[in-house]
């Protein structure tokens, strides 16, 4: 084709563009025109108030159904109110009173260590800074230096005159003009060179400190030998700490939480030895320094002390992280770096670190499945023939592990339609074993365990139906630990709404044990978004549990004093006293239409039996419930699920 050729045909294009671009112009013009006589129209006009009223509706059943309806809108509400009854006792009322202040400043500890409190400025804002540096003169512990290293430019000179005239007036204040700014961890880091402190502690530039935050550092030092150390924290907006946004209180430590989510972050202080052939912060996580800091650190402490207060205030404002993790794009990778070296120092190979649904820095760690072990699921059954070929069938139909076996464990059925599905279903890899005496679901249970070839014991109850394929991989890949003992799964009840995410000991009516975000969506978050990572937990459900054959053995399997309830949470203690953990995880999802095959224990003989088990649990558990759940902050209400603070 010649050029003639190609332009005339160019320009046959562009003209039969053009004359379609005139068509959609006129129609555009014709549905503007019809638009202005609806608009104009006085029924039109006359129904607008009608019309935002359907379009408010609307929007609120939208929101009615979000939050699970309207007993959930009541429940949110209800949430909301008790929460700010709540807060008003954590910001500035929490702060000891004339009395308390001096007594607290007179205390004289066996050990009175110096605190190093190292914070690096970089443009700080003037107030910020003089808000900073007060909180620390108000401390009523007072054997503390305060280690400025100032990167600010020369457009910000102010902050080391402040700085500078602070110094003059209070010889543990420490300031050095740095000759270029480092970033937050070489900022840091000259701070350290400043340190004569026993201690270091980490604090940010833009940032407040409650009054008592280091007598209790202090008290717990003293106390409990603590080497590492941190407390619960709010963000706040503004200059006001009693606007409070988001209060965060904390578990103990938990380290799957902690590779999964910088839970600890503020207010950090630790012995300086523990930075004994180790940095303080790395420049090459600059963004999670501090994440990076702490994997180090609480892996080479030997005390780690939550103090359960609320004594961290963290300033929320453009550019911060407490603001916007987007402000600080490069924290994300930064984070995944920091987790990433922190499993390999641990010995762990081929992992993958991706971000959760709930925050960027919020991550799933999928490890590796070392060999391809055998799992027994036991599962005990009495008639109910339906329930029990839904579960089968959907551990055979949508797991993507195999190797597995099923044991049936027959517990006095009395309909002829289950022994003809016991004899369809029965093969090399699914077992009937008959149980025979009344009703023990521990003895049931330990029966099936007693018959089991695999190196892993999955308990299972027979009215669950699988939803995650690979849900068998997700729980044995932290099953497979040498330090985890009970591996629980993310069960939801028919409607969608959750029936187990980890249990808590001392938790509802009984004092015994409950299950966290209980009837919540399957949606939801979750408190500081734990519906969206791994973490360690006292106890999970019996009614999805993987745990190492031997373990289960070691420690004698399901206690039989235990008929009906509280033998799994019995178990997993017993795991725990063994010192490992046990792991919930949201990955491996399930349905579990709750006790359909024996009914609630709520009333008559049923509530009576649970009554008895219950006070045998907590006379047996009695030191670990005195002491409360580790995972579990003390600030949490026993009487509800939803982590609504205490009144």
């Amino acid at each position: 084709m010649n050029y003639e050729e190609l332009y005339e045909k160019e320009h046959i294009k562009c003209a039969d563009l053009a004359s379609r671009v005139a068509e959609l112009e006129e129609a555009n013009d014709y549905l503007q025109f019809r638009l202005d006589r609806i608009h104009n129209n006085k029924l039109w006009k006359a129904t607008g108030g009608l019309r935002r009223c359907m379009h408010y509706v609307t929007r609120q059943t939208s929101r009615i159904k979000n939050c699970g309806g309207l007993r959930g809108v009541v429940a949110k509400i209800k949430y909301k109110k008790r929460e700010k009854l709540a807060m008003a006792n954590y910001g500035k009322k929490s702060f000891p009173d004339d009395v308390q202040r001096k007594t607290e400043e007179e205390t004289v500890f066996d050990s009175m260590p110096l605190i190093s409190i190292l914070v690096p400025l970089y443009n700080t804002p003037q107030g910020f800074l003089e808000s900073m540096i007060g909180s620390v003169l108000y401390q009523t512990y007072k054997n503390w230096q305060l280690c400025l290293a100032d990167g600010s430019d020369d457009a910000h000179a102010y902050v080391g005159e402040y700085c500078i005239k602070m110094a003059g007036e209070d010889g543990r204040i420490c300031y050095r003009k740095l000759e270029k700014n480092e970033g937050i961890s070489g900022n840091t880091n000259r701070c350290l060179e400043m340190a004569g402190g026993e201690y270091i502690a980490l604090f940010d530039h833009d940032d407040i400190l409650h009054p008592s935050v280091l007598f209790e550092y202090v008290k717990a030092i003293n106390e409990k030998g603590a080497d590492y150390l941190y407390c619960d924290e709010t963000t706040f907006a503004g200059d006001d700490i009693d606007k409070m946004l988001t209060m965060h209180f904390k578990p103990d430590y938990a380290p799957d939480n902690l590779r999964a989510n910088n839970y600890i972050c503020h207010f950090s202080c630790f012995k300086r030895s523990l930075l004994e052939g180790t940095e303080l912060f790395r420049s090459k996580f600059d963004g999670s320094q501090d994440h990076d800091m702490i994997l180090r650190l609480t892996d080479k402490a030997e005390c780690i002390v939550h103090v359960p207060r609320l004594m961290y205030y963290w300033r929320a404002h453009a550019g911060s992280v407490a603001s916007d993790i987007t402000a600080k794009d490069y924290a994300i990778e930064a984070a995944r770096g920091a987790v990433a070296d922190s499993l390999r120092s641990h010995g762990y190979k081929n992992f993958r670190i991706s971000s959760t649904r709930a925050f960027e820095t919020i991550f799933k760690i999928s490890y590796e499945i070392k060999g391809d072990p055998k799992i027994s699921i036991v599962i005990p059954n009495k008639d109910h023939l339906n329930d029990l070929k839904r579960c089968i069938d959907s551990i055979v139909e949508r797991s993507t592990y195999d190797n597995y076996e099923i044991i049936v464990v027959e517990n006095n059925s009395e309909t002829e339609e289950i022994f003809e599905y016991y004899k369809k279903i029965e093969s090399d890899k699914i077992k009937i074993v008959k149980y025979e005496g009344e009703f023990n679901y521990s003895k049931v249970c330990n029966l099936g365990v007693s018959r089991a070839d695999g190196e892993y014991i999955l308990l299972l109850n027979n009215d669950t139906q699988v939803i995650t394929v690979n849900w068998m991989e997700e729980l044995l890949m932290y099953a497979q630990r040498e330090d985890v003992g009970a591996v629980g799964a993310k069960l939801y009840y028919e409607n969608k709404t959750i029936q187990h995410a980890g249990v808590v000991i001392g938790l509802g009516a009984h004092r015994t044990a409950g299950h966290t975000h209980y009837g919540q969506s399957r949606e939801n978050l979750g408190y500081m978004g734990r519906l969206c990572y791994a973490q360690d937990v006292t106890a999970v459900t019996g009614a999805c549990l993987l745990v190492k054959k031997k373990l289960y053995e070691q420690v004698g399997g399901l206690d039989e004093s235990f008929a009906i309830s509280l033998n799994d949470v019995d178990l997993c203690l017993k795991l725990r006293h063994l010192g490992l953990l046990n792991v919930f995880t949201p990955f491996a999802e399930l349905y579990h239409f709750e006790s359909i095959s024996r009914g609630l224990d709520d009333k008559g003989e049923k509530a009576k039996r649970y009554d008895e088990e219950s006070a045998r649990f907590r006379e047996k558990w009695k030191e670990d419930l005195e002491a409360g759940d580790p995972y579990y902050n003390i600030n949490f209400s026993l009487d509800r699920s939803d982590f609504s603070l205490k009144i």
